[in-house]
């Protein structure tokens, strides 16, 4: 057996080390803005998506209304809700005891405040109204007053 002898010190010398350390670096500061990008934009995605279905379940209440397959809620309800959790106990269909329409499975956490905490907005109300009239809800929004990536405010989504 032949043994292969080496000519110098095994190991990492420090200029090596400190290279590689200096690479990773740059790196990690490099990949931290992307991170917390990507997590904005989740929770955005995920903000839309929960405006979405409860503005979808309060347009179907809003049909059904019209339409007369449910009861109308109040004299000033316009056929609007009068609260999202009525979306989600739901409401008796017209003609048929104890048969109930149910809109939502659960009111949805808002990922900007971690809350179920929505803004909400009566027809009555004026457009760009910060509380609510109680009258009944014609649109919810979130409170968070922090801005989207496109440089619009949460609330106005």
């Amino acid at each position: 057996m032949r043994r292969i002898s080496r000519s110098g010190p095994a190991g990492v010398t420090l200029v090596e080390l400190v290279v590689t350390i200096a690479v990773l670096g740059i790196l990690a500061t490099a990949l931290v803005p992307i991170a917390k990008f990507t997590v904005k934009r989740q929770k955005e995605l995920e903000l839309r998506r929960s405006l979405r279905t409860m503005r979808q379940a309060i347009d179907q209440y809003k049909k059904f209304c019209d339409t007369g397959v449910i009861q109308k809620s109040g004299v000033d309800s316009e056929c609007y809700p009068p609260d999202l959790e009525t979306l989600v106990d739901g409401v008796e269909k017209t003609g048929a005891l104890g048969q109930k329409i149910k809109f939502l499975r659960r009111v949805p956490i808002d990922p900007m405040i971690k809350s179920q905490d929505w803004g909400l907005r009566s027809f009555q109300d004026e457009p760009d109204s910060s509380s609510w009239g109680h009258e009944n809800v014609y649109d919810v929004f979130t409170t968070s007053s922090k801005k989207a990536l496109d440089g619009t405010l949460y609330k106005d989504w």
